[in-house]
């Protein structure tokens, strides 16, 4: 198990993880949940169903992670194409946002929940909406961290040259924690595969 999900009895995974994964983890998650920002929270005694209704930003990000996370639903070949793109976002960009929020804070309240062994680890034990809020916090740490680096889908195809990074290379952590999340994610869609 260690470094890499397993299945477990009613549709969970579990993952041996020790100290300084899990400070990564969260402290990756932590990082995500700040670049997406706050939610906007209803005002006590607001009408629920307005805060359905309510529209969020009609333009694309201008952070390139942030762009990649919340990309534009048609393109912007034309002006017709840029319209319904900024119309889509309007209506779904904040669920969305909430959605990824959602995800992050799942990673961050099960790592916080473990208790750390005397060998320096724990067992990391999700049940099944844990691991889709995993599955989805892990694919968006992917793409904002790939974003950064600007890893290509070229880049994707050819990993070796990613891990053949020089060890003075400023990249090479992120190169790494890129590749070890990749590994997370893949082995976690392997146990919620029928």
């Amino acid at each position: 198990m260690a470094g890499h999900f397993e299945a477990t009895p009613g549709g969970g995974a579990a993952v041996a993880l020790d100290e300084v994964e899990i400070a990564i983890l969260r402290s990756l998650a932590v990082q995500l949940l700040e670049l997406i920002g706050p939610g906007d929270e209803p005002a006590e005694g607001a009408d629920p169903l307005a805060a359905l209704f309510a529209e969020g930003p009609s333009e694309p990000p201008t952070d390139p992670a942030l762009a990649r996370l919340f990309p534009e639903a048609y393109g912007d070949q034309d002006t017709e194409l840029r319209a319904a793109s900024a119309e889509f976002r309007r209506f779904t960009e904040n669920d969305l946002r909430a959605r990824k929020r959602t995800d992050a804070l799942a990673v961050v309240r099960t790592l916080d929940a473990l208790t750390i062994t005397g060998n320096g680890g724990a067992v990391l034990e999700l049940t099944g909406d844990e691991c889709r809020n995993w599955l989805g916090a892990l694919n968006d740490l992917r793409l904002t961290i790939g974003t950064r680096l600007e890893v290509s889908d070229e880049d994707e195809g050819e990993a070796g040259s990613l891990y053949r990074l020089p060890d003075s290379d400023p990249r090479k952590p992120m190169v790494m924690a890129y590749l070890w999340l990749g590994a997370l994610q893949e082995t976690l869609v392997e146990t919620l595969m029928p």
